[in-house]
């Protein structure tokens, strides 16, 4: 029998990853599930962009090339942000990754020891604390409310701030809540961390879907001289509809970006090279695909709303960017089903929803709060209807 490091024994699965392959494997023995607990866009990668990469395969760009990625797509990068953001970065502050999880946890590694503390806002996405914790830190949760835009109070992270805390991690808009932080909050956390010898982990990887259709910001835009300690994670996963292509980035100062790519240069070295080819044409060409598909995702969160409205007793805010909705359905703890089973958990409403209503959904306890869980719109108008109406039948069964 073999020894498991503590490390191993001690990770926890990626719930949303679970439910999806739950649900696909239902879909695969011919049951009608309606997935929504898929974190990925359902349109396809623009045409233009996959001809790129064909174009780049023709060309002979198979072999290896430098672990930080193609020049060309550091350059377009860089070009990206200022575009999008105003913020001026060279190529050598910028690490092309293996997807953006990579990006985060080639830092985490770089900038995290044993006993360092890491401030995680909760609702907080699934892997950042098993992120954390493999880095051999300790997450620290700073719990927030839907009453107050699932924005925490400064003085809470003020409390929670201690000679052991190292960095805190940003994600706006936001993975499950779908809310975006306001600038007074931004500003006030910069105002909070000013003097203090602590990083800045922002995941930016929805900063373009916004519904709003405002210009991305980030904790930079407020705070510009925060330059030196906040580290830009973004990607092309959700923004161009390219999950399965595996392409993100790590931007921040550039000797902290050499040691990332030291750590990159041990696991993976560089993330493949006709797909960063590809990337670096999403990047550069006209950006009205992404804004179509935004428009897409605004509809459907009216849509979700508006149906998820009518059900007795769920609360949520209103989706303002990414493609999530999280809905407290505590109302429900307590009752049961007509098998006898009480709901006590999201983790079990989730489970009663999938057997019951043929519904995929994320149970919020995988996000920090067990009184939600998480709906994805990235799925048809039609669909998001009819989960809608099989969770509305599925709850008024429940005693």
């Amino acid at each position: 029998m073999f020894k498991l490091s503590e490390r191993a024994k001690n990770l926890k699965p990626s719930a949303t990853l679970a439910v999806d392959a739950k649900a696909k494997a239902l879909k695969s023995q011919g049951i009608d599930v309606i997935n929504l607990s898929a974190g990925e866009p359902d349109f396809d990668t623009p045409s233009y962009i996959k001809e790129s990469c064909k174009k780049a395969l023709d060309e002979g760009l198979t072999k290896y090339i430098p672990t930080p990625g193609l020049l060309s797509l550091r350059k377009a990068i860089c070009e990206r942000i200022k575009a999008d953001y105003g913020f001026e970065y060279t190529p050598e502050e910028v690490l092309v990754t293996t997807g953006a999880k990579q990006a985060i946890f080639n830092l985490l590694l770089a900038l995290v020891d044993k006993g360092d503390e890491v401030l995680i806002l909760s609702p907080y996405w699934v892997s950042y604390p098993a992120m954390v914790e493999l880095a051999g830190g300790t997450p620290k949760f700073i719990p927030s409310d839907m009453a107050n835009n699932f924005e925490p109070s400064i003085s809470d992270i003020e409390a929670a701030i201690n000679s052991n805390t190292v960095g805190i991690i940003l994600n706006s808009p936001s993975n499950p809540t779908g809310c975006i932080y306001s600038d007074r909050f931004l500003k006030d956390l910069a105002e909070l961390l000013r003097g203090k010898d602590i990083w800045v982990l922002s995941d930016d990887i929805y900063d373009k879907l916004r519904f709003d259709f405002a210009p991305p910001k980030n904790i930079l835009s407020v705070a510009p001289d925060f330059k030196e300690r906040v580290f830009i994670v973004n990607g092309v996963s959700k923004t161009y509809a390219m999950t399965g292509w595996r392409i993100g980035w790590l931007v921040g100062p550039k000797e902290i970006i050499k040691i990332c790519a030291n750590i990159q240069g041990q696991s993976t070295s560089h993330a493949t090279s006709f797909a960063q080819k590809a990337c670096e044409t999403a990047l550069t060409s006209s950006q009205e695909e992404v804004e179509k598909m935004c428009r897409v995702f605004a509809k459907r969160a009216k849509i979700l709303s508006e149906e998820l409205k009518k059900i007795p007793g769920i609360k949520f805010i209103e989706p303002k960017g990414a493609f999530y909705l999280f809905a407290d359905v505590s109302a429900y703890y307590g009752k049961k089903t007509k098998e006898g089973k009480e709901i006590v958990s999201s983790l079990d409403l989730a489970e009663y929803l999938l057997d019951e209503a043929r519904v995929a959904v994320v149970p919020g306890i995988a996000f920090g709060d067990d009184r939600f869980i998480r709906l994805s719109f990235a799925n048809s108008e039609e669909k998001l209807i009819e989960a809608c109406h099989r969770i509305k039948q599925a709850l008024s069964l429940l005693v």
